[in-house]
């Protein structure tokens, strides 16, 4: 198994829309980590050209991250929330699609890669398998232990345990607003569960920037460390001037579905004041809404107007090259576990 593998236990997080790019990805895994590009919102041409490019980058093994496709939303329900935005800015047209998911599948069956990690659902049973017989493990990202046993029963060889501390979107299976009133999982809360419930390896993300986070994480059962946030001011990634500018200041994260129809956590700002509360579950209808607007406040330079999805602890972000920074971080874990078995406990 690819964790089995790593000289360094830490993965990649694929961040979809700009910050994952194949620089990035082939950076991370010559360092010892394990590479995962992005497709989501990709074509399957465009995802057929990245992975090209991280194939002229690199010999070593890398995964490609899917979004799985959610049913649509009836236009009723989020058409309250368009006139609210559209009062004030101009609007895209909410459209409903499946990111490509068939076309982007039967690209990876024809040209596989190591691993093939899911977001937002889990592949069928009959997929998983295509996906084992074109050589690829199956990672799933989960929120809860009911969503890692679906992962489970349709044959996940490893999961993903996304705490409620982690940047973008929510993994979850089903996003609801009726749901909210529940405080999702934090990750050493979700890591204990799912290591006692399931005899997969788990990867744990969720706020994790240091080499002390990825101790805790691998002291609380996992695997291997995926880290996003940490990688966003990096030179190889692809993050877009507003966005990498904002990561490290001392801004608030919060959830919000204002930008996308679906949770994630950003960057608190005014967008995210003024329309979290009204915003409904309907992604990606929103999204595509949205575009426009976000466009237009990237060009601007406008930090108030976009998503800026980050982790809760963004602020100990560095700029630093990827390998340099995973380098560090390993070297960091290290004395972080070494320290922390130099303590005395004493006999109960």
């Amino acid at each position: 198994m690819i964790l089995d593998e790593l000289s360094v236990p830490i993965v990649l997080a694929p961040m979809a829309g700009g910050p994952s790019t194949p620089e990035l990805t082939a950076a991370v895994t010559a360092a010892g980590g394990f590479g995962i590009l992005a497709a989501g919102y990709l074509t399957a041409a465009d995802t057929a050209a990245r992975l090209a490019a991280t194939r002229e980058l690199t010999t070593a093994p890398f995964g490609v991250n899917l979004f799985a496709p959610g049913p649509a939303t009836p236009p009723e329900t989020f058409a309250d929330y368009l006139a609210e935005l559209g009062a004030h800015h101009d609007l895209g047209t909410p459209k409903h699609d499946t990111d490509e998911w068939d076309a982007k599948l039967d690209l990876l069956v024809a040209a596989p890669v190591s691993v093939v990690t899911c977001t937002f659902g889990c592949p069928k049973a009959t997929e998983v398998a295509r996906l084992h017989e074109a050589g690829s493990e199956v990672w799933v990202t989960v929120t809860s232990a009911a969503e890692a046993r679906i992962a489970v029963e349709a044959g996940a060889d490893a999961l993903i345990a996304q705490g409620a501390e982690a940047g973008g979107h929510r993994g979850t299976f089903v996003d609801r607003v009726a749901d909210d009133s529940t405080d999702p999982l934090g990750l050493l809360a979700l890591l204990q569960i799912l290591t006692t419930s399931f005899d997969r390896p788990i990867v744990a993300a969720g706020g994790i920037v240091t080499g002390a986070g990825i101790a805790a994480a691998l002291a609380a059962g996992a695997a291997a460390a995926q880290l996003g946030t940490a990688f966003l001011r990096c030179p190889e990634a692809g993050t877009n001037p507003v966005h990498r500018a904002a990561i490290g200041s001392g801004a608030p994260t919060m959830l919000t579905r204002a930008f996308t129809g679906r949770r994630a956590r950003g960057l608190r700002n005014r967008f995210m004041d003024s329309h979290s509360a009204n915003a409904p579950s309907a992604y990606p209808e929103i999204h595509y809404a949205t575009a426009p607007l976000r466009a237009a406040a990237r060009a601007a330079g406008n930090p108030d107007e976009v998503n800026l999805w980050a982790g809760q602890t963004h602020t100990l972000a560095p700029a630093l090259p990827a390998g340099e920074l995973v380098q560090t971080l390993a070297s960091d874990t290290k004395t972080a576990l070494q320290r922390a078995l130099s303590r005395r406990i004493e006999d109960c």
